[in-house]
């Protein structure tokens, strides 16, 4: 419960950047999904702290020497029982 609090915030703050500040900056993410809607989808299936932990790592990878192409968020690591 305390991580979906803490996630909400975050959210927020990535859907505040994709609505008030990525439309006027050209498009230059060299992945698909963008980095933005990358880090949105890690925050909700991983959590805010992994999640955002996923995002920056994706983020740093967005440069002019790093790959790009199709970069799907991972899929949760199940536990074994």
């Amino acid at each position: 419960m305390l991580k979906k609090w803490l996630s909400y915030p975050l959210i927020g703050l990535v859907k505040f950047y994709q609505q008030a500040i990525s439309p006027f900056t050209p498009a230059t993410c060299r992945f698909t999904p963008t980095c933005s809607q990358y880090t949105l989808e890690a925050i909700q299936k991983h959590g805010p702290f992994r999640g955002t932990w996923l995002g920056m790592k994706r983020i740093a990878k967005c440069q002019p020497w790093g790959s790009s192409g199709y970069d799907p968020v991972p899929e949760k690591l199940q536990k074994e029982k």
